[in-house]
C-alpha cells in the first residue's frame, strides 16, 4: 500500500519543524497525506485549524483516533485532489506523495483563496519550479504574475521512512495579494508566454523577431538586460514581464 500511494514517512523531528515553520500560521491550513499525523500535529501548534487528508483508511483511522480530543484538528479519508476548495482565506502544507505532485500543484494555482502552499517535494522538481538550477519552467513564468515561486530548504533522504532515493525539498508557492497582470493583459501573458517557450529559432530573442519588428525586440531585450542568445530557460520570469511590457 505505501509503494502505491507513494508513501514516505517524514519522521525527523527537526525536519518536520522546518515545514511548519516555512508554512507560518494561519487560521485554515489543508494537509494533503497527513500519514501518521507528525506534521498535523507541528501545523497544529501554530494553526487555528489544520484540516488532514489521508487517503489510506488505514492511516486515517488511527490519526483521526489520536488526535479525536484535539478541536484544531478535524481528519478527512478521502482523496486531497477531490476535496471542494474553500472560499475563505486558507493554505496548504505537506508532505505530499510525489506520484501526485503536479495534481496537487495545479489544484493550489487553481485556487483562488489560496495565500500560500508549502509542499515537501522532490529536490529536483522544486528546484526545477523555482530557478534552483538558474532555469525557469514553464509554468512557474506562466503563473508568475500571481504566484511567486520559493526552495525554502532541502531535506535529505534519511528524514524520510521508508528512505526513497532522492532527496527532497520544501517549495514554497505563494500568492501575491495583488496580482501583477489581469483580465485581458493576464490573457495575453500566457499566450505571450507559451509563444516564447515554442523554442522557434532556437532562442527567445530569435522567436520573438518572428512575430515583433526586429529593433522592437532588441531594445526589450536591451531594457531587459538579457543577451541575445539566452536560451528560453534561463531567462527569470521578471525579465519576461520586461519584455511582455516593451513589446505588448
Amino acid at each position: 500500500m505505501r509503494r502505491t500511494l507513494s508513501q514516505n514517512f517524514l519522521v525527523d523531528p527537526y525536519a518536520v519543524r522546518r515545514v511548519a515553520g516555512a508554512a507560518g500560521a494561519h487560521e485554515l491550513v489543508l494537509e494533503p497525506g497527513a500519514g501518521e499525523g507528525v506534521l498535523t500535529r507541528a501545523l497544529a501548534e501554530s494553526c487555528a485549524r489544520v484540516v488532514a487528508y489521508e487517503i489510506d483508511p488505514l492511516y486515517a483511522g488511527r490519526l483521526a483516533a489520536s488526535t479525536r480530543g484535539d478541536d484544531r484538528i478535524e481528519v478527512v479519508r478521502g482523496d486531497f485532489l477531490t476535496t471542494p476548495v474553500p472560499r475563505e482565506p486558507f493554505a496548504v502544507a505537506g508532505n505530499i506523495p510525489y506520484s501526485i505532485t503536479s495534481g496537487i500543484v495545479r489544484w493550489c494555482l487553481r485556487a483562488r483563496a489560496l495565500t500560500s502552499a508549502t509542499l515537501v517535494t522532490q529536490l529536483e522538481y522544486a528546484r526545477k519550479r523555482s530557478g534552483g538550477f538558474g532555469r525557469w519552467s514553464r509554468l512557474t513564468v506562466l503563473t508568475w504574475p500571481g504566484h511567486s515561486w520559493e526552495l525554502a530548504g532541502r531535506i535529505g533522504r534519511e528524514s524520510f521512512r521508508p528512505v526513497p532515493s532522492v532527496d527532497s525539498a520544501i517549495l514554497r508557492i505563494v500568492s501575491r495579494p495583488v496580482p501583477l497582470l489581469t483580465g485581458g493583459r493576464l490573457a495575453a501573458w500566457h499566450e505571450f508566454v507559451e509563444y516564447g517557450f515554442t523554442g522557434l529559432g532556437g532562442s527567445l530573442h530569435a522567436s520573438l523577431r518572428r512575430r515583433y519588428p526586429a529593433h522592437r525586440v532588441d531594445a526589450a531585450f536591451a531594457e531587459a538586460g538579457l543577451d541575445r542568445g539566452t536560451v528560453v530557460a534561463f531567462v527569470h520570469p521578471d525579465r519576461w514581464l520586461t519584455l511582455f511590457e516593451r513589446l505588448r
